[in-house]
């Protein structure tokens, strides 16, 4: 792709709805708060601590993948921490003209210096309200859960993210192992989200099939799938997807990167938007993965052939499915359709 088109992909406005905290700390950043914390780190400086943070263009398996969250898991434990990687997280979403960007973190993984669930949460809502002070980028947090733990725990997240639901957290989230932790599971802990029309999003069809993304819908009432690349592999579950329009929140480097699916020549994002599925595009982790959004659309343009009117409708669907308030949303989407109306792209 030449420089000209790479920069008009960064010049148009988007949205990233899919992005970890804890995968996004510059690898900088990690430096400065492991001194300021007295950690020892395995490497100096920011380049050198670069490959341990992030995955290379060949990723070996999704277990090499997690193991870039190791160093940056040790330091998010401070409110200042996590409201310093969330105002960073904004300013990087800026530079490639995010005007929107969810930003989701499991709250129990953060606790190892005797935070409560909800100063975790908020001191990260705090990070996202003042970037959107200094960058314009409107930002709000997704609570999430871990399958692999107990479901009292995440009953606790979601419990808290009820409470903050009008204080910046947007969502509640089910990340984690898919391999014999169906959603099923986890019925229980969802139900406060459930009752209180929570907006839920659940990680499914990554590292397990369309069985996984069928009981996120069935089970937990997911609005959005978090990847829901293998959805495809039962007619059913895609159906349902199609006829409920759950919008997939895929990320394309990643998916990769994690073997949710095996190739580029396999992966079905064109497929799935030539059916009519609601599908966004997402970084998943901007410094893991070493993606950003422009770099995510630019890759559907050299692979599959998008066009800019394509790549509008998908950064029109990311508004969309936005877990926005209808009033927020909709003057997200005319300002969104009215500048890529000057780039010369018109959306439905």
């Amino acid at each position: 792709m030449q420089a000209k088109d790479r920069e008009l992909l960064r010049k148009l406005p988007k949205t990233d709805l899919h992005v970890h905290l804890d995968g996004s700390v510059k690898p900088s950043t990690l430096v400065e708060l492991a001194e300021a914390q007295g950690i020892a780190l395995p490497a100096a400086g920011a380049n050198g601590m670069r490959p341990y943070m992030s995955v290379g263009e060949e990723c070996g398996s999704l277990v090499d993948y997690l193991s870039k969250f190791h160093w940056v898991s040790q330091v998010l434990h401070t409110e200042d921490a996590l409201e310093r990687a969330a105002f960073e997280l904004a300013e990087q979403a800026a530079q490639h003209n995010v005007r929107y960007v969810e930003v989701r973190l499991g709250p129990q993984l953060h606790r190892g210096k005797g935070l409560t669930v909800d100063e975790v949460l908020l001191a990260t809502v705090r990070g996202l309200k003042r970037g959107e002070a200094a960058f314009g980028v409107k930002g709000r947090v997704i609570a999430a859960c871990l399958r692999n733990h107990p479901v009292a725990a995440n009953r606790e997240v979601v419990e808290a993210a009820v409470r903050l639901r009008d204080r910046g957290v947007a969502a509640v989230d089910l990340a984690g192992p898919e391999a014999g932790y169906p959603p099923e599971q986890h019925k229980e802990a969802f139900a406060p989200a459930i009752r209180a029309g929570l907006p839920i999003t659940i990680h499914a069809g990554e590292a397990a099939g369309a069985e996984s993304v069928r009981g996120a819908l069935l089970a937990l009432g997911a609005r959005r799938i978090g990847h829901g690349v293998r959805t495809k592999e039962d007619e059913a579950t895609l159906e349902l997807v199609k006829e409920r329009r759950i919008p997939l929140e895929m990320c394309p480097v990643s998916n990769i990167q994690t073997k949710a699916s095996p190739g580029w020549d396999r992966y079905p994002i064109r497929e799935y938007v030539e059916q009519g599925l609601a599908v966004t595009v997402n970084t998943d982790n901007l410094t893991v993965s070493d993606t950003n959004m422009t770099k995510e659309y630019g890759l559907l343009m050299e692979k599959f052939g998008f066009t800019l009117q394509e790549i509008g409708q998908l950064i029109v669907n990311g508004v969309e499915a936005a877990f926005l308030d209808e009033t927020e949303k909709s003057a997200l989407r005319r300002q969104i359709v009215h500048e890529l109306q000057g780039y010369g792209i018109s959306v439905v």
